[in-house]
């Protein structure tokens, strides 16, 4: 079913002709009507309605409420079902969100990870958070014990982001100021966190300088401040990485979430560093490091993490399970030897033939797999593509990898390690 269109009531008996219904065509009024106990007592009943059946929803709270401010709380309700992945459920419905703000804003794990860098660097009191969206960076930082000045341009945004300090609690130490962040003066804040918008019109921006702020303004006011941290996209080119940071790519879950560029006291200018949350470890090295070996599959694959392949440190976990690259081309790693670490995901290789759907599906069947789960770095063909050629049948799973092996297409067949090798 379709989302109904909330402000276009279809039942004269709707009551937006009250003085109090909110604007429908003014956002951040429709916020702050669901501020009023009205509509704080309409949103907190929606808290496990059914998406499903929001057209009969909408109909019978429109009875007696505004349409517009059903509109505005089914849309907010919606919103907060969608940010329990980032903020966990207890606090997703008790804050307040933008339909950018759920998109953009930074996880817990990885901000509460942030905040803590900080707090080990020593002599953070006060962080003047810049482009702080709903708040969600600025909320990791004072339950870290740390002064927040949030400023965002945007008044919505910046009224979203200062509902959401009020509601957790953390009002005392979070000041929510709409202003351009560009005007601001830093000067006195113990550190600067910057988290450039890389959405554009049309959708993500790749290129730092197309930012907002620009990442070369942003470098900029990281280079004034005691410590600074930017958020960037993490797929930046490491060229682009200024001198004067330390380099850190996080993941959390598995995906890569984004990179940050530390500055000032207590961190490594010219380091590079990869963070898998939740386990918290952390691969580092103080320079660009050497172009790890290639040669032949032996009896284990190693698939690194996304934040360790992006910071480069794929050698690192090479040279610790004594091993090497199936490919110069390719952050696949084998070994003979086992090896158990937060940093890559293991599988034992039974199998290794050249690229052949026939032979696949000829193996396949004789191992009786039904269940096949294809990864691939190298190849150009579908996953589930694949699969659907191969007829699966029988009661085992296997693991393939379509990749390339000394340059040559190969496929790999294995099943995953499922403890310490």
């Amino acid at each position: 079913m379709g989302r109904v269109n909330a402000f276009a009531p279809n039942d004269p008996s709707d009551a937006d002709d009250r003085s109090d219904a909110p604007d429908p065509s003014d956002p951040l009024a429709a916020f702050m009507a669901l501020r009023t106990p009205e509509g704080a007592a309409l949103l907190d009943g929606l808290r496990s309605y059914d998406p499903a059946q929001e057209l009969a929803t909408a109909t019978r709270l429109r009875r007696t409420h505004p349409a517009s401010l059903v509109s505005a709380a089914l849309g907010q309700a919606r919103l907060r079902q969608r940010a329990v992945a980032k903020f966990g459920t207890e606090d997703a419905y008790r804050m307040f969100f933008t339909p950018n703000g759920v998109e953009q804003a930074t996880r817990t794990s990885v901000a509460t990870h942030r905040a803590q860098r900080f707090v080990a660097a020593g002599g953070v009191r006060s962080v003047a958070d810049l482009c702080c969206g709903i708040g969600g960076d600025a909320i990791a930082l004072a339950r870290a014990g740390i002064s927040v000045l949030a400023v965002d341009r945007d008044p919505l945004t910046a009224e979203v982001a200062r509902a959401n300090a009020a509601a957790l609690g953390l009002d005392e130490l979070i000041e929510v100021r709409c202003a351009d962040v560009t005007e601001i003066d830093t000067s006195p804040y113990d550190a600067v966190f910057v988290d450039p918008a890389r959405r554009g019109g049309r959708g993500r921006i790749f290129d730092p300088e197309a930012y907002s702020p620009p990442l070369s303004w942003a470098t900029g006011a990281a280079l004034e401040a005691p410590r600074a941290a930017l958020k960037i996209a993490p797929g930046i080119p490491h060229e682009a990485i200024p001198a004067q940071a330390e380099a850190e790519w996080i993941s959390d879950g598995g995906d890569v979430k984004e990179a940050v560029l530390w500055f000032g006291e207590g961190f490594a200018a010219g380091s590079y560093r990869a963070t898998v949350l939740p386990a918290g470890a952390t691969l580092w090295s103080a320079a660009p490091l050497p172009a790890p070996p290639v040669g032949p599959v032996g009896r284990y694959l190693y698939e690194p993490d996304g934040a360790v392949i992006r910071a480069h440190l794929v050698a690192d976990i090479v040279a610790r399970c004594d091993g090497r690259l199936v490919d110069e081309t390719i952050a696949y790693v084998t070994s003979d030897q086992p090896y158990d670490s937060p940093y890559t995901t293991g599988y034992e290789i039974t199998d290794r033939l050249p690229f052949n759907m026939k032979k696949l599906k000829a193996l396949l069947r004789e191992r009786k797999v039904g269940v096949l789960t294809v990864k691939k770095r190298g190849s150009a063909v579908e996953p589930e593509e694949l699969r659907r050629r191969m007829k699966l049948q029988g009661p085992n799973a296997a693991t393939v990898f379509l990749t390339r092996v000394a340059g040559a297409p190969t496929m790999l067949l294995g099943h995953p390690l499922t403890g310490p090798a």
